[in-house]
């Protein structure tokens, strides 16, 4: 995380966690319950303000979380006259409302925040493939350059709409990470020959979600075969190449992506022998036809020709936009989605089917926040929304310390109709403590392995 990345990183907490407790407060005035003190952070108090209810709202020092403390008989004597507003005194129904309130009004921004983005639109790359990589599910799924995915689905029966390239990924990541198979609806550049096709990614389950297995994945962009930068008395320069060079075919063999022309470039030589290779490019409108000789270079792997141009050009992009009605309804099953999913992929962690690299701790969660301000209003906002749906999931966790765990007292309570002994929810506490530790430890470790794993 860069210093940089703090400011965004800040605002996010700093709103998602005043969404969080804003509910608590709202449904407990509404309930009849008076509250003592609304704290956005912890610590020494930055600024204080009385309402007219005589709430007390500060801002203090640590702004990394948040409570609503209410009047409630365990913390201390109550007032005869105010037993009736005491949290305690309320029905059962209010009481669980009160709780619940928190994550609800993290997941309705959630819901707002992901439609923002749907009203508002957004340009991606298209969901057109680039050349598999060698030796990947994609290659062996026999997806091809140009392949444009319309619609994915886990069984073939129930298909979702792909509009973009993040949305495949997307839907991808969570197909691997749950250890399911996808089947890909596809057709070709013009939208003709649709077919399906089955991506084995379940192969990958339990896997951690790193570089290594996107390139056993193999789904890549595709990219116009464009020669964009020459290296001045490289080898490329010397066969006559130039900036803006559109390679139409080597050795007359049809180039239709950037991968396949460097993996064309790569791979020409004869063991240490570089190969002369006949390439006809589009220049300016006009066909050009060039000799071109690789320089041989020795790596690591053996030996690889190089040509000492950048090659590629920016993908596709389309906007992405929908109506009031329509990216309503998307927000509502983006949320959904995430929380199913999220709530899924947890329950496999817990039994060792995928892997605990899949928690993000907060130095990762800071690096989002400022790539993702970097990028635009837009792409923040959606940042915003998926943290906000991370934190209503995670705090309905029957955690104790969490208000899941609330919520399972009050549900024991309406089944047994009497509380949770005290003893019993001093103990739980104690447990629900040391289980948040150790994920927040391990999210930690995560990033910091994640950070540092390329150093050497």
């Amino acid at each position: 995380m860069s210093l940089a990345d703090l400011p965004p990183f800040l605002f996010a907490v700093a709103l998602l966690i005043a969404v969080h407790e804003w509910g608590h407060y709202r449904v407990a005035r509404a309930c009849g319950v008076k509250v003592l003190r609304f704290s956005i952070g912890f610590g020494r108090v930055l600024w204080r303000r009385v309402g007219r209810d005589g709430t007390e709202f500060t801002l203090s020092a640590l702004p990394l979380g948040g409570y609503v403390r209410m009047l409630d008989e365990r913390d201390g004597p109550v007032p005869e006259q105010q037993r009736e507003q005491a949290f305690g005194q309320r029905p059962l129904r209010q009481r669980a409302a009160i709780v619940a309130a928190g994550p609800a009004a993290n997941w309705l921004l959630a819901i707002l925040l992901f439609a923002v983005v749907a009203w508002v639109g957004v340009e991606l790359p298209r969901p057109v493939l680039g050349t598999p990589a060698s030796g990947s599910l994609a290659e062996r799924a026999g997806l091809q350059a140009g392949d444009w995915v319309r619609a994915v689905s886990p069984d073939g029966q129930q298909w979702q709409d792909i509009e973009s390239l993040p949305a495949l990924t997307a839907a991808v990541a969570r197909a691997q990470a749950l250890g399911e198979g996808l089947q890909l609806s596809v057709t070709d550049a013009q939208g003709h020959g649709a077919h399906s096709v089955k991506l084995d990614v379940e192969r990958l389950a339990g896997r951690a979600p790193d570089a290594q297995l996107l390139a056993e994945i193999g789904l890549n962009p595709l990219q116009e075969p464009l020669i964009s930068r020459v290296t001045p008395g490289g080898a490329g320069a010397q066969a006559g190449l130039v900036a803006g060079d559109r390679v139409l075919s080597i050795d007359g063999r049809t180039v239709l992506d950037a991968g396949q022309l460097r993996d064309a470039i790569r791979n020409a030589h004869d063991g240490d022998q570089p190969r002369r290779m006949a390439w006809r490019v589009e220049r300016a409108g006009q066909v050009v036809e060039l000799d071109v000789a690789p320089r041989l270079l020795q790596e690591a792997g053996g030996s690889v020709a190089r040509l000492e141009v950048y090659v590629g050009a920016p993908p596709e992009r389309v906007l992405v936009r929908r109506g009031f009605a329509d990216g309503l309804w998307s927000g509502i099953e983006q949320s959904w989605d995430m929380a199913a999913t999220t709530v899924r992929l947890l329950g496999r962690i817990l039994i060792g089917e995928a892997s605990v690299k899949n928690l993000s701790g907060p130095l990762a969660i800071a690096d989002y926040a400022g790539q993702s301000a970097r990028a635009g209003v837009t792409p923040f906002i959606d940042f915003l929304a998926r943290i906000s749906m991370s934190l209503a999931v995670l705090n309905l966790l029957p955690l104790p310390m969490l208000d899941g765990g609330h919520l399972m007292y009050h549900l024991f309570e309406g089944l047994s109709g009497r509380p949770v002994p005290e003893w019993w929810q001093r103990q739980l506490q104690r447990a629900g403590a040391l289980i948040l530790m150790l994920m927040m430890a391990l999210a930690l470790s995560n990033d910091l392995v994640s950070r540092f794993a390329g150093w050497h």
